[in-house]
């Protein structure tokens, strides 16, 4: 097992480092840091991708014929580091991870040809429509139907927890087609226009005050049979497809040890009994338990790594990896929001967006929304139970 970058992986590091330095603005860097939901807001996220699609950066994990960079596994694993390190705002994964590979793996040429660019430029910007009001982590019971009609598909149904679906003007979707067989065989994935009558969206108001989630309802919408992924009733296996490209996250650790460190610095800055806090005992045990589980991800996603390059596959790994970057997440906002106290009370003021920061210390307003809109991660994205099942049957046999 090899846990050690070769040197022209460094030096791979090195090209990275110095392009993040030149060509990230440190507007996006602060804007990042003033997110709280889960992905920054559109015009924030789409800046960054136009920077990375002009260098040619913004889809590694696609083929060279459509934009992507022929990076090894362990090239792809350093720029996620590096710019989880850099404080680079995330992507927004909908088109470029899970519709794009989608396309590539399942879709015809002519919808390659169509799609894929416009998913690079940001023409069209794309949300998930999986998850309904009766149907989560048993997707496989959905209800959304489907009928052909004069040569489209006449949708009827709802969607919830669909992100950014506010800003989105296409959505990728699992409808039903079939009730005459097993759940699993009678769906299909269907691209639909969100700009139509029967495209209903109703926002969801996060606990933190975040507009990131909504639910969308489909009254007689339409989608051609040339919008349809696969053949119909072939919905479930593009869809299992697509989740192997949502769930994990190479730049977790990362990420997790930057959080870490704002928390130290924090627990630095605040005052109690005329030390810092960062001097009490408790304090150090709990921090240092977080570093140490950041390593242990950080080494689990270098044995995946390290896997990956020798031709294997993530397996069950990517299960594992998403379940304790998720404990370790969450646990981090925790211990940040202890150790600011009552200066976690102010919250963002969602009404300026992220282009305007609200009145007092950033890092102190942020981290009640972080906390809040962390504890969702334990759902999306496959909840923790499904991930365990995954290691139940794949690991111990069970």
């Amino acid at each position: 097992m090899e846990l050690q970058f070769n040197q022209e992986e460094l030096e791979f590091q090195k090209e990275v480092k110095e392009f993040l330095d030149v060509n990230l603005p440190q507007h996006l860097i602060e804007q990042a840091k003033r997110t709280t939901a889960v992905f920054p807001d559109k015009e924030v996220a789409l800046e960054w991708q136009s920077i990375l699609a002009k260098k040619g950066w913004l889809v590694p994990s696609w083929p060279e014929e459509y934009g992507g960079t022929n990076w090894n596994p362990a090239q792809k694993y350093i720029f996620s580091l590096e710019c989880a390190n850099a404080g680079a705002p995330s992507l927004i994964p909908m088109g470029l991870n899970m519709l794009g590979p989608v396309l590539i793996g399942y879709g015809t040429q002519e919808q390659k040809d169509f799609y894929l660019p416009r998913i690079i430029s940001g023409e069209d910007y794309w949300c998930q429509g999986y998850s309904e009001p009766g149907s989560g982590s048993d997707l496989a019971s959905l209800k959304c139907k489907a009928e052909i009609k004069d040569d489209k598909y006449i949708i009827n149904g709802t969607k919830i927890w669909t992100t950014h679906a506010h800003f989105a003007n296409k959505i990728f979707c699992l409808v039903r087609t079939d009730n005459s067989t097993k759940p699993q065989q009678g769906i299909t994935f269907l691209l639909i226009d969100m700009e139509q009558d029967g495209v209903n969206v109703e926002p969801i108001i996060m606990l933190s005050g975040d507009h990131d989630v909504n639910q969308v309802v489909f009254n007689d919408a339409e989608a051609s049979i040339d919008q349809r992924i696969g053949n119909e009733g072939e919905g479930w296996t593009v869809a299992k497809y697509l989740l192997e490209f949502e769930r994990g996250g190479s730049s977790a650790s990362a990420r997790s040890f930057k959080a870490i460190n704002l928390a130290k610095s924090l627990a630095e800055e605040i005052i109690d009994d005329d030390e810092p806090l960062l001097a009490n005992p408790a304090y150090i045990k709990r921090i240092s338990e977080l570093e140490l589980r950041a390593q242990s991800l950080q080494y689990t996603e270098l044995r995946t790594l390290s896997s990956m390059k020798k031709g294997g596959s993530p397996g069950p790994e990517s299960s594992m990896s998403k379940n304790l970057a998720t404990d370790l997440q969450q646990e981090i906002t925790e211990i940040t929001l202890d150790i600011i106290g009552y200066f976690g009370i102010p919250k963002h003021d969602n009404t300026l967006g992220n282009n305007e920061a609200p009145v007092g210390s950033e890092k102190f307003i942020t981290q009640a929304g972080r906390y809040q809109n962390s504890r969702a991660a334990s759902i999306y994205g496959g909840s923790r139970e499904i991930q365990k099942n995954i290691i139940a049957k794949a690991v111990l046999g069970l």
